[in-house]
């Protein structure tokens, strides 16, 4: 609850606390003659909640309770009820915003909360745990959503999921570009979705450097994530590509060596890059490599793609 006026810390643990004693709950206050009020209420079974109360407003509420049936959720709608129109009863119209946010579950079977590499945190509608593998570089787990599909996440970063084709059609400027007879670098995309898309378009050969440096990556999308990669993944060499399960930084340094050139560079890596060595002291260092080593190989009239996020240009500069 966010107020219009100070609050009077008091007054508002009088008018909460007939709620929570209805419930059996043992009350504990501690008093900060500054910084206001914090009671918690504890059950018998376990269940407790938190009531923080602050001076310039704020009135936080946080209830935990192990519940894996629709009374248990039920009985904690209610309590919440309660407080919130006792809330509003007590302050006339002087709540500016009242924001009530769902319960999390934890210690569930399968974890549907997954962070966004911006730190963000998303739920999932994951229903199923289809591979979870430890590799020598990285954990490589393959989750099922209703609405996604298959999901790919290494090593808790989210990377592709079923249903992600705009994704693929974007990086690559799919209905833009002509990709028919030139030669195509792509680094990363160890899921096979850009592989599969741009070999449909007749390109002269495309080099994939699977810089996951991770057959199990392969492994795990070319048996779960079909519907990404199509058969691209079932043999490392086709008719127009090639996939290469190596570190991409040596292969890019030996093709600027050979003076080997591209009409195009597709950057897939991962958002947190995989470090296998000294080279790569961070990940700014790691992507300005990458960078200048990509346009040493790219062609005059070339054309890189890359992923883009939100970011500080102070800091990247």
């Amino acid at each position: 609850f966010s107020l219009y006026l100070a609050a009077d810390c008091n007054a508002i643990l009088k008018a909460l606390q007939p709620i929570f004693q209805e419930q059996g709950m043992t009350e504990t206050v501690h008093n900060w003659e500054d910084h206001g009020y914090l009671a918690t209420y504890i059950k018998k079974n376990g269940s407790f909640a938190n009531l923080r109360i602050h001076p310039h407003g704020l009135v936080l509420v946080d209830l935990q309770s192990y519940n894996d049936h629709a009374k248990g959720r039920e009985e904690v709608d209610q309590l919440l009820n309660k407080v919130e129109e006792k809330m509003k009863e007590f302050f006339h119209g002087n709540i500016k915003r009242v924001k009530r946010l769902p319960a999390i579950l934890r210690g569930g079977v399968i974890d549907r909360y997954w962070p966004t590499a911006d730190g963000r945190l998303v739920e999932y509608d994951i229903d199923e745990v289809v591979y979870d593998e430890d590799s020598p570089f990285q954990n490589i787990k393959i989750l099922h959503s209703k609405q996604f599909g298959n999901i790919l996440i290494l090593s808790g970063d989210v990377n592709l999921a079923e249903s992600d084709l705009a994704y693929t059609q974007a990086i690559m400027g799919s209905g833009k570009e002509d990709y028919t007879g030139k030669e195509v670098l792509i680094l990363g995309g160890g899921d096979g979705g850009i592989l599969y898309e741009i070999v449909k378009l007749k390109p002269k050969m495309v080099t994939m450097v699977a810089s996951n440096i991770d057959q199990m990556v392969i492994d795990g999308c070319r048996k779960y994530m079909r519907k990404t990669c199509g058969d691209v993944l079932d043999n490392l060499k086709g008719e127009c590509y090639q996939v290469l399960i190596e570190d991409c930084i040596p292969v890019l340094k030996r093709y600027a060596k050979e003076g080997r050139m591209f009409d195009y560079v597709i950057n897939d890596l991962t958002a947190v890059p995989i470090s296998t060595s000294p080279e790569e002291d961070s990940t700014w260092e790691f992507l300005r490599l990458i960078l200048d080593l990509s346009m040493k190989v790219l062609k005059q009239d070339g054309k890189y793609f890359t992923q883009v996020q939100y970011l500080d240009v102070n800091k990247a500069l």
